[in-house]
């Protein structure tokens, strides 16, 4: 029996139903069910906290990093064939995005200390053909973005930022979705600001970027009836925007609460076989997963199920070795391959600091 699961998207819901059935019955009785109030208000709300100038909801993670790659083709600034930068060990959404537009993913080790891309690896991977670098803010951890925004800059690169798992994360008071050209957002249930469904965003600072998603978000139209794009159906319900306006309201709680499990994990766990995720100077780290990482990795996953400790793999296996990807060439990943082989992440949405000494002590106890 699962005593600490590791995601209860009912108990996560739970102290905020009143709000969302409030905010829904809003959007019923208006009769405005796309394009409304809610999602234009939602958009400003993302733009605020993310000091952008321009917000695009969309209709869920992938299709907001679709939109920002064919945005750019559509304004003639990438092509096909133009090569992306990516990290190795990103979920497969960040390369489906490139490769879907034509354009080809370059992916690179990470930083085995912060599991996000590592800023030394990107310029021994810039080419003639490289045009752009894809920013994952993994775990909801940020991405080393000065580093990097210092080799895009050397390259004349642009950085589109994968901001599906670190909203309301920062790097020296600057909030991830803030920091690149352009950037991605996922409302998946499951995410720190998650929806009742699916949902996404862009942001950008860019008028032009801005406008072109969202007449490709729209049928390509840039009016109604006037369609100057071949583009497709991703736009955000205002259902989904309301329930996104309440769970944005309460962020702030919850990305404490993540934080207190982790530093209550990060203070507890002393297994000698264990690693724990890396604490980042100078970053606001939200803790969307909470990954540690064992050479008996799988060992370990039995042991907690065992005792009641509900766990995941984010990711087992990493992008280049899924079969859709069989014939994409790269460099040689063993660090790539050597995370996925060991990682493993603990309960954290909503974990008390009394679960995690208590979850801390089951880890304790592990023998190999």
């Amino acid at each position: 029996m699962i005593k600490y699961p590791f995601l209860d998207l009912k108990r996560l819901t739970a102290p905020l139903a009143a709000e969302l059935k409030e905010a829904c019955d809003r959007v019923i009785d208006s009769g405005r069910y796309l394009h409304g109030p809610e999602t234009a208000s939602l958009e400003h709300e993302i733009a605020a906290l993310c000091s952008r100038r321009h917000c695009v909801a969309v209709s869920n993670g992938l299709d907001a990093l679709r939109l920002i790659i064919k945005g750019y083709k559509a304004l003639g600034i990438l092509h096909d064939g133009d090569e992306v930068i990516v990290a190795a060990n990103t979920y497969i959404a960040s390369l489906l995005a490139i490769t879907d537009a034509g354009l080809t993913p370059v992916p690179v080790e990470p930083d085995i200390r912060t599991m996000n891309l590592d800023p030394a690896m990107i310029g021994q991977a810039v080419t003639s053909k490289t045009r752009a670098i894809m920013e994952v803010h993994l775990y909801g951890t940020p991405a080393r973005h000065s580093e990097i925004a210092r080799v895009a800059k050397l390259h004349n690169l642009l950085i589109i930022e994968d901001n599906a798992q670190a909203i309301g994360a920062s790097e020296h008071d600057m909030p991830t979705g803030g920091m690149g050209d352009a950037a991605a957002f996922s409302f998946y249930p499951t995410k720190n600001v998650g929806a009742l469904g699916d949902a996404g965003a862009v942001t950008t600072n860019d008028t032009a970027l801005a406008d072109t998603i969202r007449a490709l978000a729209n049928y390509g139209s840039d009016r109604r009836y006037h369609n100057i794009y071949n583009g497709y159906n991703c736009r955000m319900d205002e259902i989904q925007a309301a329930m996104l306006r309440v769970r944005l309201r309460h962020m702030g709680e919850d990305k404490i609460n993540r934080q207190l499990a982790a530093a209550t994990y990060e203070r507890c766990i002393s297994h000698k076989d264990i690693t724990k995720p890396a604490i980042i100077d100078g970053t606001d780290q939200v803790w969307h997963q909470y990954v540690v990482r064992c050479s008996n990795r799988d060992a370990l996953q039995k042991y907690l199920a065992e005792n009641g400790v509900g766990t995941d793999i984010h990711y087992a296996t990493p992008p280049h070795m899924q079969p859709c990807y069989s014939g994409m060439k790269h460099s040689p990943l063993p660090l790539t391959e050597r995370l996925a082989a060991e990682v493993l992440s603990l309960p954290i949405a909503h974990t008390s600091k009394r679960e995690a000494e208590e979850i801390s002590e089951i880890i304790n106890n592990f023998r190999l």
